[in-house]
């Protein structure tokens, strides 16, 4: 079952993979409980049955809206008989025409790097978030996690993304800078939403690192040396705070993670390889001495900050006073922070 804090739901799967919930089940239920309309933005539509709930909230009269990363409905190389179906990615395909025929408004992004937003905003009260790609793999055999809000205030702070994405104004192509989001207090729970490419939140993550007294955790697919969150963790081990994360073991490997200085700084760090069902870890999570989360699309690596369309969650802050905040922070910090340790107890090989 979840983690319900008030008005925030912490999702941590797939249940699949020895994970507490049912990711599809929780993105379903979720376009299913709309009344009026949808407005989506994800990089993939692979999952037939979240497509079909899709068809399901148009065919009661919903508005439903989406953007998605072109990529996928595109191929690498002309086909000679372009007529005939097949080839790589041919169900995104498949599924684009089914919600094109039900009269869904799609667009692709304009983001000539990644569009890899993940998130749906319902009625224009709730908000879906987190690290899952709405395939297949990213529902059942992929590590990933959902947030879910019911607030009007965040809602409006995604709807405003969303217009800006479906108009291809962002990055480069914005036209000036938006202000920073405001930050919204939801159950108790402070939260603070940070954009890329224009809000910079690798320069926040950074900043709510350093507020740490204890301990650091995270779980994470993708960490390169690009980042600078990797100088902020070997500073913070230097400053006394213990440093634990997981990383995708193929990941972690490559010539730009920053898997070796991290470690050879003294922070523990696990692999997670692919083996039998499990795929990858696909996080993008971290907890804060236990009581910040900071969860959403964004890998920790340059491009996503720089180039890619993303976006990061902060549920609380680490300066609260108030011991009911506090108190409803470390109940959601602790479900991730739960999740984290299984990671690592079921999957992870710690790198000597």
């Amino acid at each position: 079952m979840p983690q319900k804090v008030g008005k925030i739901e912490i999702h941590m799967g797939p249940s699949q993979l020895g994970a507490p919930d049912d990711l599809e089940a929780a993105i379903i239920d979720f376009i299913d409980g709309a009344k009026k309309r949808l407005e989506v933005a994800i990089q993939e539509l692979e999952n037939e049955n979240i497509t079909k709930a899709l068809v399901r909230a148009r065919q009661r009269k919903c508005v439903v809206k989406v953007v998605l990363e072109g990529s996928y409905l595109s191929v690498d190389r002309a086909k000679a008989e372009p007529f005939e179906s097949g080839g790589s990615n041919e169900e995104n395909r498949i599924l684009h025409d089914a919600i094109l025929r039900a009269n869904i408004d799609v667009k692709t992004d304009f983001n000539p790097h990644i569009f890899h937003q993940k998130f749906i905003i319902r009625d224009r009260e709730s908000l879906l978030t987190g690290s899952t790609n709405f395939t297949p793999t990213g529902t059942s055999r992929n590590l990933n996690h959902l947030v879910i809000v019911h607030d009007k205030a965040i809602a409006k702070i995604y709807y405003r993304e969303f217009k800006e994405i479906q108009q291809g104004h962002f990055g480069k192509l914005n036209e000036g800078h938006d202000p920073a989001p405001p930050d919204v207090t939801v159950s108790k729970v402070p939260i603070r939403v940070v954009f890329a490419p224009d809000r910079n939140p690798e320069m926040e993550i950074m900043k709510q690192m350093q507020k740490a007294k204890k301990r650091i955790d995270f779980a994470i697919f993708a960490f390169s040396q690009s980042s600078g969150i990797d100088d902020t963790m070997i500073a913070m081990v230097a400053a006394g705070r213990k440093v634990r994360g997981a990383l995708d073991g193929q990941a972690a490997n490559q010539v730009w993670a920053a898997t070796r200085p991290v470690r050879n700084a003294g922070a523990k760090l696990y692999l997670v390889r692919k083996k039998d069902t499990l795929n990858k870890l696909h996080h993008k999570l971290m907890v804060l001495d236990g009581q910040v989360v900071i969860a959403g699309s964004f890998n920790y690596t340059g491009p996503a900050t720089r180039l890619n369309d993303e976006n990061v969650m902060i549920l609380g802050d680490l300066e609260s006073t108030n011991a009911a905040s506090v108190s409803a922070q470390k109940k959601l910090g602790k479900y991730a922070l739960d999740e984290i340790d299984r990671i690592i107890d079921d999957h992870g090989v710690r790198i000597p």
